[in-house]
């Protein structure tokens, strides 16, 4: 535990203008923030960040009036702004970002208050974020909003993003692509969107397909969502394996899989296609072999 005493406490600035309860001083450096509690020992957040966390705007109002630096940082390089999108609390947000927040400040997880906005689910706070000029498709090496959102099952943000540039495949190490991350989380909402949007089918993680990422997972549905779209049966992983293969035994999971492998095998469409695709009854004489497979 890092400690101030003596002369080594007065090489840094000092600014007792808000207290809390106890012993409490707020020691800056730089943009960096600490601060010395009872016993001289270091908490790493400051007020503000504390207000924004909590939602609560009229108390971080008071601390910017009072000249609190917006753009503080906890060790990890969190800031106010990460606290106010992590909350979904968008009023904080904004009223940081007027005072000249960084929008697209970094933490050294690599995470930015759009990451942040995006894992609490906070449309709104995606929406001022943006406003305000935060990059909604970031470098492969950081926090991906979109998969983030993917992941949460939040459609309204990742569509947001979307709207906004972000590459619909853009496949993030260890991640994949949004759609197969979709898959892999049974977010069925954001699959079916991804789809309908045009996100590659087959495209996953490296050779492994959304497909092999549904068929590890429990939902027929998503498995319906991929083969409607064309998704190939027939691919193999890097461990060989085709999605079929990576189904528990017996689940209705392989079933919906053997199902669709032998209705593409037959050259015919998945049942819910044929399902929804069915012409006019007036024209059924003419298409005798629809009745075949229905």
């Amino acid at each position: 535990m890092l400690q101030l005493t003596g002369e080594t406490e007065k090489n840094f600035e000092v600014s007792e203008s808000v207290r809390w309860p106890g012993l409490w001083k707020e020691i800056s450096f730089g943009d960096y923030i600490c601060h010395t509690f009872q016993g001289d020992c270091w908490a790493d957040r400051s007020p503000l960040h504390e207000a924004a966390a909590q939602g609560r705007l009229l108390a971080l109002k008071t601390l910017i009036a009072q000249g609190v630096n917006v753009n503080l940082v906890t060790i990890n390089r969190v800031s106010s702004l990460h606290e106010a999108c992590l909350g979904g609390h968008v009023a904080c947000a904004k009223a940081l970002l007027e005072n000249g927040a960084h929008v697209n400040g970094v933490t050294v997880h690599g995470a930015t208050p759009l990451f942040n906005a995006c894992c609490s689910g906070s449309a709104a706070c995606v929406n001022v974020l943006l406003e305000f000029g935060a990059q909604a498709q970031l470098e492969v090496h950081l926090a991906s909003p979109i998969h983030e959102a993917v992941k949460r099952g939040h459609r309204e943000c990742m569509e947001i993003l979307l709207a906004n540039n972000v590459n619909i495949d853009q496949e993030v190490p260890q991640l994949g692509t949004p759609l197969y991350v979709a898959c892999t989380y049974q977010r069925v909402d954001c699959v079916k969107k991804l789809l309908e949007l045009g996100a590659s089918i087959d495209h996953g993680q490296w050779l492994d397909t959304p497909l092999h990422a549904a068929a590890r997972q429990s939902s027929v549905e998503v498995i319906h969502l991929l083969t409607d779209y064309g998704a190939n049966l027939k691919l193999r992983n890097a461990q060989g394996k085709r999605a079929l293969d990576l189904a528990a035994p017996k689940s209705s999971v392989e079933q919906a899989l053997l199902l669709c492998e032998g209705n593409q095998g037959l050259g015919v469409l998945s049942p819910s296609i044929n399902t929804l695709s069915l012409p006019p009854v007036s024209s059924l004489a003419f298409c005798p072999f629809l009745f075949l497979f229905n």
